[in-house]
């Protein structure tokens, strides 16, 4: 019979092999579907320099999550970082509030567009009732288990990855019919190469990495963590990145850049050009499972998160129960659903979702810290893996050269995000002791 102190925790179900998948189907997603086409409208045929830049920040930042997952393998992720790291519930409570809303807008941006392709199948479907179907159909798979999850999560990926392996596959031939280190563009008829133009499409392809992040939050269902989540966070942005690489430079190359630049559809474009005989239907399926593997994902991080930070006495103590017969962290879900639902239908999300990026951004710059923190400490147990010093370090010069890129309004959307959490933070005022109930 399982006990009432049993049902308070998540149980480990997911092996290396399903992590990995959940890192990749989480940073492909479906944000480098159109971001190739934006990214080629300010870096012209350079846009390989602004995922390599964003490559690197990812890359740096991941070395830097794995360690830290290591030695704290916490559904909390980045609020339990920061308690232990700088000691303080204010961070740990804002902090994680901002990942959990970036996470959250993401998945009601991706209901929209979900919906949209629903209806031009049932056209008879509302844009409202089509949101309704898809949170459905997710909610159904998430309370389900984290099993049913990754499984699900396991389809879409292989589907949306051999979207993205196609044309790679048709589009190699290409590769050196154009130069890639012409930057020319509308607003760079010189093709010059500028810094600040540099690090505005890093900041816009930076969204496409975005994920292996989300790995953190679901520490506490994973097989032998502190090997495993290491393990899996690189193997993903590793693999993400090649593929985001070979995307970018086939992409300039099968299609000039302002055309690319113009389109709605530069992926599905691409394909037709260097594989016409290929149907265009395809894509839009694949898109499809795309969005709902984004969806999917954001909503397990998202559950994952308000659990951990329930448990670390940082949100109401009702959000941190879990069901005894699916192991899921069911009030946490429904809590989720709900904002996720008033975000979907109001529709006023393009706000929050531009500041996606920044968001996310900031908690990378305060992992890095945490990590140098928490190496410097002399007290503190070492991780499984660990990385010099030089790797948060640069890391965080990464992620600072980033968000001062970022545009004042993208920064003043951030801020929004930022001055909520705080505000939430005094009406809820999380109890002191949370601190002092860190060490198990």
């Amino acid at each position: 019979m399982t006990t009432a102190k049993q049902s308070e925790h998540l149980v480990r179900r997911i092996s290396l092999i399903s992590l990995i998948f959940y890192g990749i189907g989480d940073i492909l997603g479906a944000g480098i579907y159109g971001l190739v086409g934006k990214a080629a409208g300010i870096m012209g045929n350079g846009i390989w320099l602004a995922f390599l830049i964003s490559a690197l920040a990812a890359i740096f930042t991941g070395l830097t999550y794995a360690s830290l997952g290591s030695r704290y393998p916490r559904a909390a992720g980045i609020a339990y970082i920061l308690k232990k790291s700088f000691g303080s519930s204010f961070l740990a409570y804002v902090f994680g509030i901002m990942v959990l809303c970036s996470g959250l807008v993401s998945m009601a941006t991706a209901s929209r567009a979900f919906s949209g392709y629903l209806i031009g199948m049932i056209p008879a479907l509302s844009l409202n009732a089509g949101i309704l179907v898809f949170i459905a159909l997710l909610t159904l798979i998430v309370l389900k288990g984290i099993k049913e999850s990754m499984w699900a999560n396991i389809i879409c990926t292989v589907i949306e990855l051999s979207g993205l392996l196609l044309v790679i596959a048709f589009g190699l031939s290409f590769i050196g019919d154009s130069s890639l280190m012409d930057f020319t563009t509308e607003t760079n008829p010189t093709g010059q190469l500028h810094v600040p133009m540099v690090f505005s499409g890093a900041i816009l392809t930076f969204y496409s990495f975005m994920g292996f992040e989300d790995i953190m939050n679901v520490a506490e269902e994973v097989e032998n963590p502190k090997r495993n989540l290491p393990i899996g966070i690189l193997v993903a942005v590793a693999v993400s990145s090649v593929i985001y690489m070979l995307i970018s430079i086939i992409a300039v190359s099968v299609i000039p850049a302002g055309e690319l630049a113009k389109s709605t559809q530069p992926l599905v474009d691409v394909m037709a050009k260097a594989a016409p005989w290929f149907p265009a239907k395809i894509f839009s399926f694949i898109s499809m499972f795309a969005i709902a593997n984004t969806a999917l994902l954001n909503f397990i991080m998202g559950s994952r998160l308000v659990y951990g930070m329930s448990r670390e006495k940082l949100l109401p103590k009702f959000l941190g129960y879990v069901s005894t017969k699916t192991h899921t962290p069911v009030t946490a879900i429904l809590v989720c659903i709900g904002v996720v639902l008033l975000m979907a239908f109001t529709g006023d999300i393009a706000i929050l979702a531009k500041s996606s990026s920044l968001l996310l951004l900031t908690g990378f710059f305060m992992m890095n810290m945490s990590l140098i923190i928490l190496k410097r400490r002399k007290d503190e147990e070492k991780g499984r893996f660990e990385v010099p010093y030089i790797i948060p370090a640069f890391g965080c010069v990464l992620a600072i050269s980033l968000i001062f890129s970022a545009t004042f309004e993208e920064a003043q959307r951030a801020m929004g995000v930022f001055v909520v959490g705080c505000i939430l933070f005094f009406i809820l005022r999380p109890k002191a002791e949370a601190i002092e109930n860190m060490q198990g």
